[in-house]
């Protein structure tokens, strides 16, 4: 998907790009190119790639939902996916990227800078911690290429707000995932509202984005710590 390709796919789902917003999407491009070898950031170089498979993915969900100025928390975002993209083109959106892992964090900055993001914050922090400084303080809260859904559905519920959403990004096996995930979607006190299937354009690559209202508080004993949800999902 070259770049004009992929504002015309983004305008058969309503979204119409702004010549500045085209502009960002070329710098974060470049950067990640750029950061992508001095750090680990991306097995995804190739530009075409990198506009299909990363930043039209991370928008996909968008496509179902209506964003304005939600806080949206992006766990284990790495080098930025969806977050990133989707501050891009939904500017209103307060959103929180969140990684373990402060070098990958310095990149971001980096990309916050240069292309002049507002209203943006990192945490360095694991999501089982940061749920007990902010616990359901957010809207809406994603994930992309994290971890299975009965151990990422710990990590990221008890972060939504009651009536916000968990949204995570799933590749084929996300249907199988769901199913091993039902109980402790439903133990966390969230619901399956929708599920989005769709094939990125010119692949044959299936995605699943899954719609988890949060409809009733998640009990205070969770999330456990890190190790026993690995060892242990609910």
């Amino acid at each position: 998907m070259d770049e004009l390709t992929f504002v015309q796919e983004l305008e058969k789902n309503s979204i119409t790009l702004t010549t500045n917003q085209v502009e960002q999407f070329k710098k974060y491009y470049e950067l990640l190119i750029y950061w992508n070898q001095k750090m680990n950031l991306t097995a995804i170089t190739n530009k075409n790639d990198v506009y299909l498979k990363h930043f039209f993915d991370s928008l996909t969900f968008s496509f179902n939902i209506k964003l304005t100025n939600q806080s949206l928390l992006d766990v284990g975002s790495g080098a930025g996916f969806p977050s990133i993209p989707l501050k891009i083109v939904y500017p209103d959106l307060k959103i929180y990227i969140s990684d373990s892992l402060h070098k990958r964090m310095v990149f971001i900055e980096e990309v916050i800078k240069e292309l002049d993001l507002k209203d943006i914050f990192i945490i360095v922090n694991r999501a089982e911690d940061e749920a007990r400084i902010r616990r359901e303080k957010f809207d809406l809260v994603t994930a992309r290429a994290v971890a299975r859904l009965n151990i990422l559905s710990e990590l990221c519920l008890p972060l939504v707000k009651l009536n916000g959403y968990f949204i995570p990004l799933k590749g084929i096996d996300g249907i199988n995932e769901l199913n091993d995930a039902k109980n402790a979607i439903e133990t966390l006190g969230g619901k399956v509202e929708k599920i989005q299937e769709l094939d990125l354009p010119f692949t044959n690559d299936k995605r699943f984005n899954l719609f988890i209202k949060k409809v009733k508080k998640t009990p205070l004993i969770y999330p456990r710590h890190y190790s026993k949800i690995k060892k242990n999902p609910l």
